[in-house]
């Protein structure tokens, strides 16, 4: 294991209400798992890594931290999903090793963009950056960040949860949304799109839109067809200011 990349101190960061606790009966998939007294459960706040990734072709690697261990539930909602899945932050006992930062530091997982706790995202960023710096599981392959003046590349990638990295040419609005456009072609490139119901989001978090032009950031989300290939934002922590305008 990769624990000691995101130990218990750490991974505090995440650590909500406890949900309750329970040992593992099956792993189903890549971020979900069945409890011996039948409940399913979601990894709340990552999302799978590409299935074009080859590591996808192997058993999930939540299966080699699960399989038969005792796990305690943290979260701040144990409302199940449409499918009945309780989504919920796990950590294994007794060590409190955080599942999910385990899964980013091996580079199995991405940060999903729902995370709304700043100390708990961090936590996660954190651990996805170690693997990305390491080239560990998707990170080996360099095409895991899309580059934003390919939009063809990106548009190959609809509906899937994607990062991007590029520099933001100009930004503009049109109505209701704020377009930090990759290019000058909209109907083509790629453009990340703010919703102006969104813009208060931005201003808690003390980031203006506008000051990302001419600057380069990394994005994450799903990429949608909307003309050229669109991420539409909701939550400010989706963007990352890099080094290097």
């Amino acid at each position: 294991m990769l624990a000691a990349a995101v130990g218990p101190a750490d991974a505090a960061g995440c650590a909500f209400e406890t949900q309750g606790d329970g040992r593992v009966a099956t792993v189903i998939d890549s971020r979900s798992f069945r409890l011996q007294d039948g409940r399913e459960v979601r990894l709340a706040g990552i999302e799978p890594v590409p299935m074009e990734n080859p590591a996808a072709n192997r058993p999930p690697a939540l299966a080699t931290i699960l399989t038969d261990r005792e796990v305690r539930l943290r979260g701040d909602d144990d409302a199940p999903d449409r499918y009945g899945r309780q989504p919920a932050f796990v950590f294994l006992i007794p060590s409190e090793t955080l599942v999910q930062a385990e899964l980013l530091a091996r580079g199995e997982a991405l940060v999903a963009a729902t995370v709304t706790d700043k100390e708990c995202a961090g936590v996660l960023m954190a651990a996805e950056a170690a693997a990305r710096q390491a080239g560990r599981g998707i990170w080996s392959n360099p095409a895991a960040i899309k580059n934003a003046e390919s939009p063809g590349d990106i548009l190959a990638g609809i509906g899937r949860f994607t990062v991007i990295e590029g520099k933001v040419l100009s930004v503009r609005q049109a109505g209701a949304t704020t377009y930090l456009n990759f290019g000058r072609n909209w109907t083509r490139d790629f453009a990340v799109i703010i919703s102006r119901r969104v813009l208060p989001v931005f201003e808690a978090a003390g980031v203006v839109p506008k000051s990302f032009e001419k600057q380069r950031i990394r994005v994450r989300g799903f990429v949608e067809a909307r003309g050229g290939p669109r991420i539409e934002v909701l939550r400010a922590e989706q963007i990352e200011l890099l080094g290097g305008n």
